[in-house]
């Protein structure tokens, strides 16, 4: 009998009586009989080397190698062109679960056909799989933590909500197979600060850890049936979290019922005896990791459970339990079962990238749009002959995708769009005018004038590129031309057909003569890898296939001296489905931009401003120590210094001003707030982003975004980063003025509520209906997020302010009205105690509904909706819930 791959991912036998050599192989019989089987035919080590992330074959079985690790936090990423949408933050200010779920939809979609495509191809690699390290749903419980922008914001109830929708989306609804494994993360208490992640030490008591930490998890596991979970880096109460029985097993599979297995973070097992030290060895490392519950190595580090084994630290039965886990959900994902049976085994690979998947990228980048201010400026109505776009994101693509992100195939930045809305009737100028903070610069193509392919022709521009059909330049070149720039993005801009196929290198050489003296930043922004030499001195280089990146270094020119450069590119792998990217960049002398960009401003009839962040400054565990940023997280609240002198300096100038802010976290735009006429706020948002604010700025599409976070003043309203108690934090606990409020949100249009009906008294245990009528009072058409919280009347014991139990986005046309009914069940009408347990107690309960929080003023008070209260009584006994 012969074994052969078929493009599921396992192994069947060809043969007309379709029998099988082995019962694991059998799909008519029950996952649990052909676990039994599968254990029972793998010998020790083989069962220790599965439970590692890249886990190799077993040949003797028709078990072919399989990498666990993949990614898709806002859309496939890693593994070549994917649609990607705005990153998690933006999601979370879209607060539309069903969008997010479709979302969730289309993400698998391509997973799925990536994945099967990649196995045509017979690669089976690092993100090439079907098991996904998302979503992230730690809580964004201060903004200075720099991966905050991959979470769903600072509320466990908003967060928790849009994870089950993600979840759903992603592992489908058929009965028998999942379409992919969703892994929510951090498990459980894990936000910051991210340079000492790998020894830092959570401290939080059980009301927060069950008020806060927890809830978004166990609505990912309970709910949405999420079949990974990944555990943290830190430690949670001087224990590990990768090594917390407490978290692992009593918590997620005691309490919570959780049925599918638990990945370490990257090295977090290593961390446990390196950095944390709590025992001497990887060896006891592991055993602690294996026993408390986690089941799969993203690392080596279980690799020494053989001599764990041997040493009586573990048993085999334990190292079973994990191994079961781990192939039920391959089993699960129909990776041994022909593919005839999997139903999400022929989703064509057309579907990647392809234009309604585009075109729902851009509907959830217009949904995530913030409308912050607006003092009649916006919609943009007027007849401008001019228009002035300055600043550092305004043709950025990092700040179009954020962190964890895929390969768009054609990415809308600000400055694209816009020229694209007004060509032919208005001059868009675009000024870069600033660096992102002191130390980073912003960046642009290198233009053709400043660039010569060879100091004997004074009169052509441009580099001298070479061709060849190799990723080493041997050989003769297949092309050699006179590049104007070094400036391109995919294979038809790179316009070398022949090498479409095949990996390639390119190599440019030629001169860099500067117009001005001054400090420089030289650097490239591309895929996959690529080194830039100045006389003959390496300055940048750099290496890697996760996407593209930016890097720079500085250096002293003299403004009209001939340099020597040198630029070597290695394109892409054809396997990799990734497409050929860079763009050779430069940042000119500070005061040369900056005096750019008032004279733009100047002589334009509006300018729009395209500040903000960056993830060059904030990120996950970054390289970076600047004023205001340090290792990824943030120090300050504000703009970065740069950035807000070059604001000042343009508003001043009296001309109609709008500012689009991108960014993964809040901002403290207290300046601006009080000066600039109109604010967006655009997150990171993702590859259509150019395109959805331009349709907000011209009033194609009316902003109806959220904030998923508070908007606080200032950094020193906040307790340390370092502690983890929710005392003075998030708009559950803060108690201090805030910039923006959680929820806040403007519109084009009004809205106006009125009979909200909630019931005189209910008894504890059952459900209590809510509803109200919204009416869209203005003249445009436009969605409105309708909120309900809940505040328990509990003064002699600790309860949150107010806190979110429901939500729903509706679309009203002028003067249509609607009625919006919400349930509260035990959950939502739940508190906890101080020692987590978790009650529903009979008292008096206030309720908020409408577009935004109730009691703010001033800027803090969304003036385009209204927000109406009632209370009613719980009567009955005191209830206690799982």
């Amino acid at each position: 009998m012969a074994l052969a791959a078929f493009a599921s991912g396992g192994w069947f036998l060809a043969s007309r009586s379709r029998s099988v050599p082995y019962p694991f192989l059998d799909p008519s019989l029950p996952i649990e009989r052909r676990l039994d089987d599968l254990l029972a035919r793998l010998t020790l080590e083989e069962k220790i080397a599965q439970m590692t992330n890249s886990a190799p074959a077993v040949e003797r079985l028709g078990i072919p190698q399989y990498d666990w690790w993949n990614e898709c936090l806002h859309g496939v990423a890693r593994a070549g062109v994917a649609t990607v949408f705005p990153q998690a933050i933006g999601l979370a200010a879209t607060w539309d679960r069903p969008l997010i779920q479709r979302m969730a939809e289309v993400i698998s979609d391509e997973a799925r056909a990536k994945h099967h495509e990649f196995l045509r191809r017979g690669v089976r690699g690092r993100y090439q799989g079907l098991t996904f390290w998302s979503p992230n749903i730690n809580i964004f419980r201060d903004p200075r933590w720099g991966r905050g922008m991959e979470t769903y914001g600072e509320d466990p109830f908003l967060a928790g909500t849009l994870a089950v929708a993600f979840v759903r989306g992603l592992q489908g609804d058929d009965p028998r197979y999942l379409k992919t494994v969703a892994t929510p993360k951090h498990f459980a208490v894990h936000s910051g600060p991210e340079p000492e992640r790998h020894s830092f030490n959570a401290e939080a008591g059980e009301y927060d850890l069950w008020d806060t930490y927890l809830p978004a998890f166990e609505m990912a596991v309970r709910d949405g049936g999420a079949y990974s979970v990944m555990c943290a880096y830190n430690r949670f109460r001087g224990e590990a979290c990768c090594g917390h029985r407490y978290l692992l097993t009593d918590i997620l599979r005691g309490r919570w019922g959780f049925r599918g297995y638990v990945v370490s973070d990257c090295g977090a097992i290593s961390d446990i005896w390196q950095f944390h030290r709590l025992v001497p060895s990887g060896v006891e490392a592991s055993a602690l990791s294996l026993r408390a519950g986690t089941d799969l190595s993203c690392g080596g580090e279980y690799r020494q459970l053989a001599e764990a084994v041997k040493g009586g630290l573990v048993t085999e039965a334990e190292i079973d339990t994990a191994v079961r886990r781990l192939f039920r959900a391959r089993f699960l994902l129909g990776m041994f079962d022909p593919p005839d049976s999997v139903p999400y085994a022929h989703i064509p690979f057309a579907v990647n990238n392809s234009p309604p998947h585009a075109e729902l990228a851009l509907q959830v980048a217009r949904e995530s749009i913030v409308l912050l201010k607006n003092d009649g400026l916006l919609p943009l109505r007027g007849q401008y002959r001019r228009v002035a776009l300055i600043g550092p994101n305004g043709d950025h693509h990092l700040s179009l995708l954020g962190n964890y992100t895929g390969t768009p195939e054609d990415p809308w930045t600000l400055l694209r769009a816009l020229r694209r809305r007004l060509e032919g009737q208005v001059e868009v100028q675009f000024a870069l005018g600033c660096d992102f903070a002191d130390g980073i610069p912003s960046m642009e193509a290198i233009p053709s004038a400043a660039l010569r392919p060879r100091a004997s022709d004074s009169t052509a521009s441009g580099l001298l590129g070479e061709y060849f059909p190799d990723s080493q330049w041997k050989g003769e070149p297949i092309a050699r031309r006179i590049d104007p720039v070094v400036d391109f993005y995919g294979y038809a801009e790179l316009g070398v057909p022949e090498l479409r196929e095949t990996s390639f290198s390119v190599r440019w050489t030629g001169e860099l003569i500067p117009p001005d003296s001054g400090l420089y930043y030289l650097g490239g922004y591309g895929m996959y890898a690529f080194s830039i030499y100045l006389e003959d001195t390496l300055l940048v280089s750099h290496r890697g296939y996760h996407s593209p990146v930016q890097r720079s270094a500085a250096v002293r020119l003299e403004a009209g001296k001939a340099y020597r450069i040198r630029v070597d590119y290695v394109g892409v792998r054809p396997e990799s489905q990734q497409c050929p990217i860079f763009t050779l960049l430069w940042s000119r002398p500070a005061r040369v931009r900056e005096a750019e960009a008032l004279a733009a401003a100047r002589e334009a009839d509006l300018v729009i401003l395209a500040m903000g962040l960056s993830p060059l400054l904030e990120g996950e565990q970054l390289p970076v120590n600047v004023p205001g940023f340090k290792g990824g997280d943030r120090t300050d609240l504000g703009l970065p210094a740069p950035q807000e002198r070059l604001l000042r300096s343009v508003v001043e100038l009296g001309k109609p001003t709008v500012l689009v802010l991108f960014n993964g976290s809040a901002l403290a735009v207290n300046w601006a707030s009080q000066k600039v006429p109109a604010i967006l706020e655009a997150w990171y948002p993702g590859q259509e982003g150019g395109r959805a604010i331009v349709d907000v700025l011209f009033g194609d599409y009316n902003p109806a975004g959220r904030l998923p976070v508070t908007f606080y003043r200032s950094v020193d309203d906040l307790p340390p980063l370092t502690d983890y108690r929710m005392e003075n934090r998030t708009y559950r606990y803060f108690r201090g003025e805030v910039l923006y409020p959680f929820g806040y949100g403007l519109s084009y249009t009004r809205f106006r509520y009125r009979d909200l009906r909630v019931p005189d008294s209910a008894a504890v245990g059952e459900p209590v209906r809510i509803s109200v009528r919204v009416m869209n009072a203005g003249p445009m058409a436009g969605d409105e997020v309708v909120q309900l919280y809940v505040r328990h009347e509990r003064p002699d014991r600790r309860s949150p302010i107010r806190s979110l139990k429901g939500y729903s986005r509706v679309h009203l046309l002028p003067g249509e009205e609607k009625t919006v009914s919400f349930e509260l069940g035990l959950r939502e009408l739940s508190l906890v105690e101080q020692d987590g347990r978790r009650v529903v107690e009979p008292g008096t309960v206030e309720v908020s509904v409408g577009g935004k929080q109730p009691g703010f003023q001033g800027l803090a008070d969304a003036r385009t909706t209204e927000v109406l209260q009632g209370r009613f009584r719980l009567v009955g006994k005191r209830l206690e819930l799982d």
